[in-house]
């Protein structure tokens, strides 16, 4: 239980109606989630609105209700406090921040941005963390984890009142550092306002979202707020061979460094060697030897490596753990044949940029050569790909081309439709082909068929990539999320091959 007026410090407040001088017992931003004493917190939205759930509120129960716009004075009721902010949003993150006690000024919490790599960052992070003994926990897409406890994750950002519990709890297991995605509708939504980070991190940025953004520059804005907010104390890590890197650190007040593997950089690390059994990559004048595959995830374990050493943690045992690490669940997850003479692989690539960047990787390390002794043919990829629905429509035909592009094989499938026509999302991706390219690209809706027929038809020595769903052990088809496992179902077509 809290004081009312010690919640809202922090918050841009027009105006109050009532006393703040009462007591508390939660913050929420959905209104069934309202009980006796709950501070409700309406949030505007472009589907529901919050301010129309206000009388529910109150009739729940609520003892405080923030809002943007107040009631008309005849639908107020007097034993409910009214206040009146600037931005619902941004009064939500400091009002959860304030009810668990400001959890964030006790944590190291690094905080990673970018249209890629965030998974991939974060979660190797969290793991490093753990190898060095210590305590931390991990805010992502796959899963959320305090110290080595799974919590399950709903988005890739969770709201301000579940993520503020999060870093309680974090802090009530003794952790000491959280490492977090920071996706671009988290940043617009102000999920992290309330929140002092140590650092922030920025992968890259490409065509992601427009769906939700409207436009490019409003992309990198989002993205670029991460940095405008960090304080003088923090450290302001951009990946120096990434479009738009000194843009995302323009301005910002905390010290800026760099890493990369092609340009200068504060931390630089050049490819060795790159196959499918791992890299092998020279950073700061050392060598890494990893499981990892592809030249994406040398920037990735670069990022890695320089959040690593700005954080003071020691460069030799830094570099000696992150030898002993795999990659993240569905991303660039390694399948193999009964017999190990087809290589498969599960990404999450969902951007026409991170699949070209995944097929162009699987070109440059796939078996060189004859697929196998006396075969007398040359090593393919066979590439499983599709489009979400209710989501932005202009990548379809772009995903489409660089599969056929990239790809020897290309099977157009089903990813999670939501409310739309499997059939009408194909054929918009096949809209974006040119006669040659379509030569190459099938299409079948049942992504199970689909992964079943590129295993059917791969040879020795080929590589089957299934793209766009990674970790997701589901499909969301009209409003329901059905199993599916993109793993499970490669493993099984492959067992007999």
């Amino acid at each position: 239980m809290k004081l009312l007026k010690d919640i809202l410090y922090g918050a841009r407040i027009s105006e109050v109606i009532g006393s703040t001088h009462i007591a508390v017992e939660s913050v929420v931003a959905d209104s069934r989630k309202v009980k006796p004493f709950s501070c409700f917190v309406a949030i505007p939205g472009t589907v529901v609105d919050g301010h129309e759930h206000i009388p529910g509120a109150v009739r729940a129960g609520a003892a405080a209700v923030v809002c943007e716009r107040l009631p008309e004075e005849d639908d107020r009721k007097e034993q409910v406090v009214y206040i009146q902010v600037e931005n619902a949003r941004a009064a939500l993150g400091h009002l959860a921040a304030n009810f668990h006690d400001n959890p964030g000024e006790r944590l190291r919490i690094v905080a990673i941005t970018g249209t890629n790599g965030k998974t991939t960052v974060a979660t190797l992070l969290h793991r490093l963390a753990r190898m060095f003994d210590r305590k931390a926990g991990l805010v992502s897409t796959v899963e959320n984890r305090i110290v080595d406890k799974v919590v399950p994750a709903t988005h890739t950002t969770p709201d301000p009142v579940g993520l503020q519990k999060l870093f309680a709890d974090m802090l009530d297991a003794g952790c000491t550092h959280c490492f977090m995605e920071a996706s671009s509708h988290a940043l617009d939504q102000h999920r992290l306002t309330g929140t002092p980070l140590a650092g922030g991190v920025f992968t890259n940025i490409t065509h992601d979202h427009l769906d939700y953004h409207g436009d490019f520059n409003a992309y990198i804005g989002a993205k670029k707020s991460l940095f405008d907010k960090l304080p003088a104390t923090a450290f302001a890590l951009t990946n120096a061979d990434a479009r738009h890197h000194d843009t995302m650190v323009s301005g910002t007040r905390a010290r800026v460094v760099t890493y990369g593997t092609k340009q200068v950089a504060d931390h630089k690390s050049r490819i060795v060697e790159n196959g499918l059994g791992g890299l092998q990559l020279h950073i700061d004048g050392q060598d890494l030897y990893t499981r990892l595959i592809g030249e994406f995830n040398a920037s990735n374990l670069t990022a890695v490596y320089a959040v690593a050493r700005e954080l003071g943690w020691d460069a030799m045992e830094t570099l000696t753990h992150l030898s002993l690490l795999d990659a993240p669940e569905g991303r660039m997850q390694q399948v193999r044949s009964g017999d190990g003479s087809v290589h498969a692989i599960v990404d999450y690539a969902h951007t026409p940029d991170a699949l070209r960047k995944v097929l162009e990787t699987l070109q440059a390390v796939r078996q060189s050569g004859a697929g196998a002794p006396g075969t007398g043919h040359e090593a393919r990829i066979l590439c499983v790909v599709g489009c979400g629905g209710d989501r932005d429509r202009t990548k379809r035909p772009v995903m489409a081309q660089v599969a056929a592009d990239l790809a020897d094989l290309v099977i157009l499938t089903s990813d999670n439709p939501r409310s739309e026509d499997p059939a009408a999302i194909i054929a918009e991706m096949k809209a974006g082909l040119d006669p040659i390219q379509a030569r190459k690209v099938t299409a079948n809706q049942d992504r199970a068929e689909a992964i079943r027929s590129a295993c059917i038809q791969a040879r020795p020595g080929d590589v089957v990539l299934v793209a766009g769903k990674g970790h997701e052990k589901y499909q969301e088809v009209q409003g329901e999320k059905l199993p599916f496992d993109d793993v499970a179902v490669l493993t099984a077509s492959l067992t007999t091959h």
